[in-house]
């Protein structure tokens, strides 16, 4: 077995760890270790390594992790610019952010118009995220009839909110349309 194959077995699963601790992505750090054990390969004739090779090991994980950290938010940003061109809207914008404020405002007034029952049930579906069964035995009441005061609750959230509707997925930037989707649109 040559050096490199023993490194290489020694190091790569902990590299593999330690690259998804930095990323949280698993794909990519086994793809980040990867592709630093084939650069390593590749220069092995050109590599000069002072310290160990876990440090070396370490320290280029690290590097190769920062670098696809910044690729991945220029092109996040690159996005972002494009689509802010296409559409003419600019999501950071003070009017959207005033937008964003209002729509908050509209929301916490259209829950206080559901019913005490109705927006309890709402609240532990679709903001504890329980579902209809779990919401049936906390408040001590049948499932059929959580989701009669679902159907109650919606239609208000729906009749509130109709006309925010459009501005959300114009404007909204994905945490408001990932939000009605799971609180108002679907049931």
């Amino acid at each position: 077995m040559s050096s490199f194959e023993m490194v290489f077995k020694a190091w790569y699963p902990v590299m593999c760890n330690f690259a998804h601790s930095l990323t949280s992505n698993r794909e990519d750090a086994e793809e980040i270790v990867q592709s630093v054990f084939v650069n390593l390969w590749e220069k092995r004739t050109e590599v000069t390594i002072d310290q160990s090779a876990k440090a070396y090991l370490f320290r280029s994980v690290r590097n190769a992790c920062l670098n696809k950290w910044k690729h991945d938010k220029v092109r996040k940003d690159f996005a972002k610019d494009q689509t802010e061109v296409a559409t003419g809207i600019s999501f950071d914008s003070p009017s959207n952010q005033l937008d964003g404020m209002e729509l908050e405002q509209r929301i916490a007034k259209a829950l206080e118009k559901i019913p005490t029952q109705c927006r309890e049930v709402f609240t532990l579906s679709r903001f504890g995220e329980l579902k209809y069964s779990e919401i049936a035995e906390k408040l001590g009441i049948s499932v059929k009839t959580v989701e009669n005061q679902m159907g109650k609750a919606l239609r208000i959230m729906r009749e509130e909110l109709s006309d925010y509707l459009i501005w959300i997925v114009v404007v909204g930037g994905q945490m408001w349309i990932e939000f009605i989707d799971k609180t108002i649109l679907y049931n």
